[in-house]
């Protein structure tokens, strides 16, 4: 990713996805909830494929929840590892300046690539 990047943060992207993961779980937990009440109202075997289709909706919600999370967070983690990439290229640059154009040169670098 290139300096478009700076405008979010890896640990503000890393809350973001957490807050979504447990918004999402919070969901799949009522959800769950409603389905089992409504299993309820049933009997015999009927009842037995409504509880088990509940569970699995409730486990597939649950696990879809975490990969959204845990992508988001590898996302975020790899826009920092390029940042750093790039800064490190960049200030390779500067270094053939000199004086207050090589200072400049880095400190807009360090502010460009969130350094």
């Amino acid at each position: 990713m290139g300096p478009a990047y700076a405008a979010g943060s890896e640990d503000a992207m890393k809350d973001r996805a957490e807050n979504r993961y447990d918004a999402a779980k919070d969901t799949a937990k009522k959800n769950y909830e409603t389905a089992k009440e409504r299993c309820d109202r049933m009997s015999g075997n009927a009842k037995d494929v409504c509880e088990k289709e509940a569970k699995a909706n409730y486990t597939k919600a649950k696990s879809e929840a975490r990969a959204q999370e845990k992508s988001t967070k590898a996302r975020a983690e790899a826009g920092d590892e390029q940042m750093k990439a790039e800064y490190k290229a960049a200030k390779e640059k500067c270094d053939a300046l000199s004086g207050n154009a090589k200072d400049t040169c880095i400190a807009d670098a360090k502010t460009k690539y969130r350094q």
